[in-house]
């Protein structure tokens, strides 16, 4: 055998010293080798590069006397040689032939006319699939599939797709690939032309919306059943555009491929065609998403407080640019059990896009309780916003006091607050009494502020009790709360408003009464300190 084609098969029995294996070369395709069984006697095996590997086998002998071996022999011989032969080339197809599966078509196109057929033949190692055009549905009478085994050996697999007949809206790729490693395929693009449909697809008046997306290609898809066919890009009204095959190119297969597309490609387009003095056009209408999201909030941003079996209610509102689009979604407590009911709502103003989305729950269980988020995004773009629940049995007042029943200010503060520990639900009515009397009637510089009194600019006479009423009347609910207020003043001596005058001398050893007169809150406490005079003709100064 030729050993630059193949090898000696391992199971050959090993050649005797009269046997001897070359190379033969006859006239025509074929090649092959000269087993040298005698010295007069040789064995010729011949095959074809390109069919099967044996063709045909010849026996000969130069000299008649020689012996030849029996026929059973030679037959045992040819089939070893035979096989080994058959087990290097199928190894050898093994690494390259049919790794992908192979069409009976050398074209990378096909043009057939209107009704006839298709037929396409596809051969490869495993089983095969067809995929078709989008044109022809699944459920066309016309089209049919043959699946059979193929090749010398029924080794190969075999499928035939025929389609009959043939229409316009089935132009497109026709794939044939490999049912387990589908991405090993072959495919050919074929044309089906119609004189009366021009453009594979059929629009009716409304136009399809085609994305232009920042960075990508813009396609107007306006595919046609001829290669031939001449068509024109045109924006509404009448504006007819140059193919200037750089940045305009036009594609029988896909249509109008804009490379850099800018604003102005943001419009309504069609694509134009004159057939035998018919018009026939494809509309296109071009849409610029927008994916910047300005603001997402909802109309309880804290913690929504709520009784069990009320209803709950919470919105969503995102502010974006216009041409966005936005996709709202909540994430709650009782998702799992659906609920909560979702309305959306879009409106529009002078400068932006606005989208609503409100959840409703319209009776809270105890289990509605924990914290709800509203998910915004618009592409890539992405933002939330949440809000806690608490969800209570029944409603309630728990107050008490929060420093003790008496507190104390000090007069000349700016302000001073009344401010116990007060938690109830739903939020209940507060009145503030001093003295027995509504504290904001009584003075001016009481206010409430919440559930807390604050007192502005503190004065001796704003010391009393204070008492704070609360009340959640829908459900019968009050309860009172009593605290003290003590005002401290500074110590003032007031010995100038009641000082005598100078009583002159005293007679020696004579007795006399000095007056020392204080306030202050809590009361002064008063000590005497006793100076002795400085003696005749020194002043304090100079004594010192």
């Amino acid at each position: 055998m030729d050993k630059s084609v193949c090898e000696v098969p391992a199971f050959f029995p090993p050649l005797q010293a009269v046997q001897q294996l070359s190379s033969f070369h006859p006239q025509g395709s074929k090649s092959g080798s000269l087993l040298h069984i005698t010295a007069h006697s040789s064995l010729l095996i011949t095959w074809s590069s390109t069919a099967a590997p044996c063709a045909f086998t010849q026996l000969f002998s130069p000299h008649t006397e020689d012996r030849l071996p029996s026929t059973e022999t030679m037959l045992e011989l040819f089939l070893v040689i035979l096989c080994g032969l058959s087990s290097c080339v199928t190894a050898k197809e093994a690494k390259g032939k049919f790794s992908a599966p192979i069409l009976d078509v050398n074209d990378k196109q096909l043009v057939l006319e209107k009704n006839q057929t298709l037929q396409l033949n596809c051969r490869g190692r495993w089983d095969l699939k067809w995929d078709f055009p989008s044109g022809v549905s699944k459920d066309y009478p016309g089209a049919r599939v043959e699946q059979s085994r193929c090749g010398k050996h029924a080794n190969q697999h075999c499928s035939r797709l025929i389609l009959s007949p043939a229409l316009a809206q089935h132009t497109g790729f026709y794939r044939c690939r490999y049912v387990h490693k589908q991405h090993k395929h072959t495919s050919i693009y074929v044309y089906i032309t119609d004189s009366q449909r021009p453009f594979v697809k059929v629009q009716k008046e409304i136009p399809d919306v085609v994305y232009m997306k920042e960075g990508k290609n813009l396609v107007f898809p306006c595919r046609v059943t001829n290669p031939d066919t001449k068509v024109s890009l045109v924006k509404f009204p009448k504006h007819k555009l140059d193919i200037d095959r750089r940045n305009i190119i036009w594609n029988s297969r896909r249509g109008f491929v804009i490379r850099s597309p800018t604003y102005f490609y943001v419009g309504l387009f069609y694509c134009e065609t004159v057939i035998n003095g018919v018009t026939y056009s494809n509309k296109f209408l071009t849409y610029r998403p927008v994916n910047k999201i300005q603001d997402v909030y909802l109309n309880n941003t804290g913690l929504v407080q709520a009784l069990q079996g009320e209803l709950l209610a919470l919105n969503c509102t995102v502010t974006a640019e216009w041409n966005s689009r936005v996709s709202i979604s909540w994430t709650y407590p009782g998702q799992a059990n659906s609920t909560a009911s979702v309305s959306k709502r879009i409106t529009k103003s002078k400068n932006n896009m606005v989208f609503y989305s409100v959840l409703t729950i319209h009776k809270l269980r105890k289990a509605d309780r924990g914290v709800y988020t509203c998910h915004v995004a618009s592409g890539p773009a992405k933002r939330q916003a949440n809000s806690s629940v608490i969800v209570y049995d029944r409603p309630f007042i728990r107050l008490k006091h929060r420093d003790g029943p008496e507190v104390q200010a000090y007069a000349g503060q700016k302000s001073f607050r009344l401010s116990p520990k007060l938690r109830a639900f739903p939020e209940p009515e507060v009145i503030w009494l001093k003295d027995g009397m509504v504290a904001a009637e009584k003075c001016s510089r009481y206010h409430v502020d919440g559930y807390s009194l604050v007192i502005r600019d503190v004065a001796e006479e704003d010391a009393g009790v204070y008492t704070i009423l609360t009340g959640i009347q829908q459900f019968g609910l009050y309860q009172n709360l009593t605290l003290s207020l003590v005002v401290n003043v500074k110590p003032r001596i007031g010995e100038k408003a009641v000082a005598v005058q100078d009583p002159g001398t005293v007679p020696q050893s004579s007795r006399q009464a000095l007056r020392c007169t204080s306030q202050g809150v809590p009361s002064p406490r008063i000590q005497w300190f006793w100076h002795p005079c400085p003696p005749k003709g020194l002043s304090p100064a100079r004594l010192a």
